[in-house]
């Protein structure tokens, strides 16, 4: 799919971290960005720097997705990208007592389910536009998932599960919507510099980049959002998860 002006895209936790970095790129191949997010300050900053929308959004509630997707004012919607998520951190059984299932609920709620109610509700509305000249395409939906939902590390139970997830919605989903001439796709990062991790001591930061094969650094934001425009203008990326991790597989912790 080719980007302009006349298509529009959401990207959900654009408001930082590897949202902020899809919005940007998204933008400045000359899409007409909504940014969706709960933080209404730095979502607001976000899309005033790229000449977008922001909508406060929280995509757990799918009462609240569609009154986002609702109040688009831009150009046709052909792009959804899925970048909000939250990290929980605490073991199957810790000091005797087992899981918060409320924490486990949280992390499947807003990972899971609201990557669920973004992609289908998004897939709704590109489905009844008019398709693209060529291969007849009238979208792309692009998931983030992560390198744990393959290898989860101690304390990432309820992490590990909601990517995993995401990664098992990604070849039915692009099935399901192949008639409508809507491609799925799902990168899974590895140790990217977001926020969480930004926060960290410049030595911590630098022994967990030392971990990656190649190359051994942390990932940048920008090398997660092109790899997003690249699936986005590549027509034959559909139904697949993309590992992008510089060839680290995650130890036990």
């Amino acid at each position: 799919m080719e980007i302009s002006r006349q298509t529009g895209a959401v990207v959900t936790g654009g408001a930082s971290g590897l949202g902020a970095a899809v919005a940007e790129a998204l933008a400045a191949a000359g899409a007409r960005v909504t940014v969706f997010d709960m933080n209404e300050a730095a979502g607001q900053a976000k899309a005033d720097e790229i000449g977008g929308e922001f909508r406060k959004v929280d995509v757990s509630d799918a009462g609240s997705v569609a009154a986002g997707l609702a109040a688009l004012d831009t150009a046709p919607l052909r792009i959804v990208v899925n970048c909000a998520g939250i990290a929980a951190g605490a073991k199957t059984v810790s000091r005797g007592a087992p899981h918060d299932p409320a924490l486990f609920s949280r992390t499947i709620g807003v990972n899971l389910i609201g990557t669920f109610n973004v992609a289908t509700q998004g897939a709704a509305i590109m489905a009844a536009q008019e398709p693209l000249p060529g291969d007849g395409e009238r979208g792309v939906i692009v998931n983030t998932a992560s390198v744990a939902a393959f290898d989860g590390q101690v304390g990432q139970v309820a992490y590990s599960a909601s990517k995993g997830g995401v990664v098992g919605m990604t070849l039915p989903m692009a099935r399901d919507l192949a008639d409508k001439g809507i491609r799925v796709m799902t990168i899974a990062p590895g140790l990217f510099r977001t926020p969480l991790l930004a926060s960290l001591p410049e030595e911590v930061q630098e022994s967990l980049g030392a971990q990656v094969p190649f190359p051994s650094r942390l990932g940048d934001p920008a090398e997660f959002a092109a790899l997003v425009c690249h699936v986005v203008e590549n027509p034959m990326l559909n139904g697949e998860v993309i590992r992008l991790d510089g060839a680290i597989r995650m130890a036990p912790r």
